[in-house]
Parts: structure tokens; C-alpha cells; sequence
């Protein structure tokens, strides 16, 4: 799916890309002239954040993606037990991401929180 979007003075477009196994290898399909990953996490999914962190830093490796900033969405705060975003940052490895420019979020996308602030940044 692709939308396009305007936040203060900054136009961009928006490729939501999907996450399921069998859509994965496609995602470098979209790699060319990204200025900015959004990275989704499920902070509830304990048990698939191994998964993500291997699936981010293979994506992250690659050649068109070597500029790109990185906004995480530590996404689903709202519902219990959710990993809070220092836990989802340490999960995620971020902190040995030492040559990128990154920063991660609490949100919700259900309530709509924590998105204003991460486009603000």
C-alpha cells in the first residue's frame, strides 16, 4: 500500500510493506532513493523479536538502505505487557547501530500515540 503524506514542511510517500515471511524478500524492491525507515515492532511479541532484530539489521546491510535514518515504532503500548521501548531498543540491538542516525518510539497506532512525536523528529 502507498500513501502519500505531508508533516510540517516534510512530503513524503509511505510504503507499508508487510511483515509476513513470504513478503519479505520483495522488500528490497523498495529500497532505492529511501531517505527514512519506519520500523513497526509489535511490543507484545516477545517470542518474534528475535526474528525482527535479524530481519531490521539484514535490511539495514543493504547498500541502498546505507544513509537512511531509522524511526522504530515500539508499537501496541496500550496493551498489557507490552515491552517498553528501552526493552524493545535492547531487543532490537539499536544502541550498535553506531553510524546511523536512529531513534525509536513509544506508540499506539490504535490510539494514535506516540506518531506525532516521531514525525516531529
Amino acid at each position: 500500500m502507498k500513501e502519500k503524506h505531508d508533516v510540517k514542511n516534510l512530503k513524503f510517500q509511505v510504503w507499508d510493506l508487510g511483515g509476513q515471511t513470504s513478503i519479505r524478500p520483495y522488500w528490497r524492491c523498495y529500497y532505492a532513493n529511501t531517505d527514512a525507515v519506519i520500523y513497526v515492532v509489535d511490543s507484545v511479541d516477545k517470542d518474534r523479536i528475535g526474528i525482527s532484530k535479524q530481519e531490521l539489521l539484514a535490511m539495514l546491510e543493504e547498500d541502498e538502505l546505507k544513509k537512511a535514518i531509522l524511526i522504530v515504532f515500539a508499537n501496541k503500548q496500550d496493551m498489557e505487557g507490552a515491552m517498553s521501548s528501552s526493552e524493545v531498543s535492547n531487543a532490537l540491538g539499536l544502541s550498535a547501530l553506531k553510524s546511523r542516525t536512529w531513534a525509536i518510539f513509544k506508540t499506539s497506532a490504535v490510539k494514535g500515540e506516540g506518531l506525532d512525536e516521531a514525525m516531529e523528529w
